[in-house]
């Protein structure tokens, strides 16, 4: 059968139309693998975006953090600055810039006749700071004589001002009890153990008493038991 030119041309025009579906389904094949190609990075964005923001939150978080341990202020500091206060408190750590008092398990604390005079004797107390850091003592510490037959005196302040004193580690500070010497004759009243308690502490340290007795109550017409203030010690070595 003769095709005639207008069947050739409707021949040829229905396969260009044949392979345009062709055509037009490959690219629909193709734009599924594509899309799905593209649905897959198009949550990655997304994603990036939150993870980014979750960053940013926790970038955020983290300088308020440093900014309220900077500045000792906010809700995050108030919560660790109050907790480290309870530790200074144990420990005599120092928080936030200032400097805590110095705690009685961080002293040295020694004592030394230091008597030159015949009517009045001078014990000198000194407290080192051997706490590796610096501390600050302020006022009058406790003292107890305690005698050999196990009795308890206490000496009282003699009204100096007392100072606040910053000791750096391996600094000290002291201060002095003038106590009546025994003249009587007599063995007067033989004192076995200083009790030191530091200006502002608790524990009491016992250290021996290294003077000689004091005399019977009663005795004494010079001067009286008496304890000054806790002073920096200028020459004291750091370190």
């Amino acid at each position: 059968m003769k095709l005639t030119h207008a069947s050739k041309t409707a021949s040829k025009t229905l396969l260009a139309g044949l392979a345009l579906l062709g055509t037009l389904a490959l690219t629909a094949c193709d734009n599924g693998d594509d899309g799905s190609d593209t649905a897959g990075p198009r949550p990655e964005p997304a994603a990036s975006a939150s993870a980014d923001s979750g960053q940013d939150g926790g970038s955020g978080s983290s300088d308020k953090g440093s900014d309220s341990a900077g500045n000792g202020s906010g809700p995050g500091s108030g919560s660790s600055g109050n907790g480290s206060e309870g530790t200074a408190a144990g420990t005599g750590s120092n928080e936030n810039g200032e400097v805590g008092i110095c705690r009685s398990d961080e002293l040295e604390v020694t004592a030394a006749d230091n008597t030159t005079g015949k009517e009045e004797g001078i014990v000198t107390v000194a407290f080192k700071n051997g706490g590796g850091r610096d501390c600050a003592i302020n006022g009058y510490a406790g003292v107890d004589l305690r005698t050999a037959d196990g009795d308890t005196m206490s000496v009282d302040r003699n009204g100096e001002q007392a100072r606040r004193e910053i000791l750096k580690d391996g600094e000290t500070a002291a201060f002095n009890i003038t106590f009546p010497v025994n003249n009587s004759g007599g063995s007067g009243v033989r004192i076995a153990k200083l009790l030191v308690t530091p200006p502002n502490e608790t524990k009491t340290v016992a250290v021996a008493w290294p003077a000689g007795s004091l005399p019977v109550s009663g005795e004494a017409s010079g001067p009286k038991l008496s304890v000054g203030p806790v002073g920096k010690v200028s020459d004291s070595p750091a370190g």
